[in-house]
């Protein structure tokens, strides 16, 4: 075999296997890079140069945290001529940040120093003295300026009187820029939806470290509210929503008003959201009021479990059907079940007619067990009712029939006990002027019942009945003062059989600590505790926040005496008293209270728990 032939027949499998090798070796080539690559990239990159900043708090903070100067640390290829520009531009920047705070003439030095393993910045600060406010001059254009609308004058005297950076009080940038804002908030809060802000300035004297303060708000026209433009109405009555929204056309914007319509829209049952919302841009005289409401189930179901010291565990089933066939009417039946006051309600109640007020059928069947006694009652109330913002009003006509029997099988005198029947007809008027919910610190409650009617049976009767009811919370300098006080009576001829639901006990959780559900009455032939026809309640509570590292928690610490009375006599009321101690946590839902308290007469400690605030 010729020699040539065997040199290209091993020729040819070295010229194949050298391309497969150099595959083999360009796929380990590339591996190797993305390893490296990798490993390069999960070691951090050392900054170029350290920062230390020598001033104090908070002026330290903040140009620690907003130091231009800080962003160039990550540019790695950072010649020693480029930071030296930087530091020449640090100290202008320092200079402003400082002046946000008020510090205007502050001393830098500002210094390079290279012993470490990079270049540190140092930055020291005298920051001197703070720049104070010494003159503030807000005025006003458009209609606000020259109005004699004594709303608009109070309106506009509000807004200087409230201005958040007054004389004499220390200038920052966040405070001028927040009391520019909350006086624009306050502008816009009512009448002047288009307000603006169409002038201000901050005149700083670094010499003398003094700020002049000038502000002037253009008011723009007075804006009328004009028609509801409604979207989201399918299920439910279209009258509802401009009936519970009470935003009548003509009359003038006011913020409140728009939050407490969107409240009681929300709250009301038949939506599941609401929000309003009146554009700027509209006309003023007569801006459209846009209401989007997200319309809630027809029927809703509510199982509901709770536990009071007075009836211990309770269990609940609530069903409401907003929208009754044929009548339309919303219907709320509730079926309580308890140890001591078991009950089983309907209540129908239509929708508001154009003046606020509703139609009321309530029909109700209870049973009360307090000592020795049990009162089963029946009640059927037919009236109208009307609530509003801050005051409830409700007149009504009403049936009772109460049977009072004794569990300890001792021998009673109907009569006495509260066995009867009666038809009255009654006004409820409640108002409520409290400074926030659920848990107010300050204001005050009234309600006033007042009733007439005559008892049923063969021996008819007329009667009379009044109860008044008062609540105040006034703040102190730490905590605050609550009083109660409940005053009722009954007027009718002495052999008059009235029903245990018209007369009046006390005692428990809510009235008179220290003492069981409804166990202060008048003592009867037998021994029991029976109605009275007058009823005394006095109570002072001291709420003093607990604090935690210097600053005031959820929780108060109360100290209370209650003090109550109940007699068919005003000469017989003899109060019986109650003191204790207590703990309470404002919760998101209302106060939630746990309390220890002595009762006087019986010489018994007792534990009341209770949860929210009502009135």
């Amino acid at each position: 075999m010729p020699l040539n032939y065997l040199s290209r027949r091993l020729t040819l499998p070295l010229v194949l296997l050298l391309p497969l090798g150099g595959c083999a070796m360009f796929s380990w080539s590339e591996s190797s890079a993305q390893r490296t690559t990798a490993a390069a990239r999960a070691e951090p990159e050392k900054p170029s140069f350290d920062i230390e900043v020598k001033a104090p708090d908070p002026a330290r903070e903040l140009l620690e945290k907003h130091l231009e100067l800080q962003r160039f640390r990550e540019v790695q290829d950072l010649d020693d001529a480029e930071l030296a520009r930087l530091i020449s531009l640090a100290e202008r920047n320092a200079r402003e940040l400082l002046g946000t705070l008020g510090y205007f003439s502050p001393k830098l030095s500002i210094s390079r120093q290279s012993d470490g393993e990079r270049p540190l910045v140092v930055i020291e600060v005298e920051l001197g003295e703070r720049t104070v406010v010494r003159e503030v001059d807000i005025d006003f254009e458009g209609v606000l300026a020259t109005t004699l609308k004594p709303d608009a004058v109070v309106q506009r005297e509000r807004i200087r009187a409230g201005w958040g950076l007054p004389p004499d009080q220390n200038f920052t940038q966040e405070g001028w820029d927040d009391a520019k804002s909350q006086a624009l908030r306050r502008l816009g809060a009512k009448r002047f939806l288009g307000g603006r802000i169409s002038y201000s300035l901050a005149d700083i004297d670094a010499a003398t470290n003094q700020a002049r303060l000038g502000l002037r708000l253009d008011s723009g026209p007075i804006y009328y509210l004009g028609p509801l433009e409604v979207k989201g109405v399918e299920r439910y009555d279209e009258r509802l929503v401009p009936r519970l929204a009470r935003l009548a056309p003509g009359s003038e914007y006011d913020r409140d008003a728009i939050v407490q319509a969107q409240l009681r829209l929300a709250g009301s049952g038949y939506y599941d959201s609401a929000f309003i919302f009146v554009d700027p841009e509209s006309d003023p005289a007569a801006a459209p009021v846009q209401v989007s409401v997200r319309e809630a189930k027809m029927q809703k179901v509510v199982f509901g479990v709770g536990l009071t010291t007075d009836t211990g565990a309770r269990l609940s089933v609530e069903h409401t059907h907003n929208r009754l066939p044929t009548i339309g009417w919303r219907a709320h039946s509730i079926f309580q079940l308890d140890r001591k006051t078991p009950l089983l309600q309907s209540e129908l109640t239509s929708i508001p007619g154009e003046d606020g007020w509703r139609w009321s059928v309530l029909g109700r069947l209870d049973r009360v067990d307090d000592g020795d006694l049990r009162t089963q009652s029946q009640r059927l109330r037919v009236g109208k009712f009307k609530s509003q913002d801050h005051i409830d009003r409700n007149y009504y006509v009403q049936l009772d029939r109460a049977r009072v029997s004794s569990l300890s099988g001792l021998p009673l005198d109907p009569a006495e006990a509260g066995t009867g029947s009666a038809l009255s007809v009654n006004y409820v008027w409640t108002g409520r002027y409290f400074d926030g919910a659920p848990t107010p610190s300050g204001g005050y409650g009234i309600g006033i019942e007042f009733g007439g009617g005559v008892t049923l049976g063969q021996d008819r009767a007329p009667f009379q009945r009044t109860l008044v009811r008062w609540l105040g919370v006034r703040p102190l300098e730490r905590g605050r003062i609550q009083l109660r006080a409940q005053a009722g009576a009954v007027f009718a001829r002495d052999s008059a059989r009235l029903p245990a639901t018209q007369l009046f006990r006390t005692g428990g959780d809510t009235t008179v600590r220290g003492y069981g559900f409804r166990d202060i009455g008048v003592p009867l032939a037998n021994g029991d505790v029976g109605p009275g026809r007058y009823l005394g309640v006095g109570s002072i509570e001291w709420q003093r926040p607990i604090r935690r590292g210097g600053v005031d928690s959820d929780f108060d610490s109360l100290l209370f005496l209650d003090a109550g009375a109940v007699a068919d006599k005003v000469a017989d009321l003899r109060p019986v008293y109650g003191i204790g101690t207590g703990l309470r946590w404002r919760s998101p839902i209302g106060p939630v209270e746990a309390c220890i308290a002595y009762g006087v007469t019986p010489r018994k400690l007792r534990l009341h728990l209770t949860v929210g605030f009502q009135f």
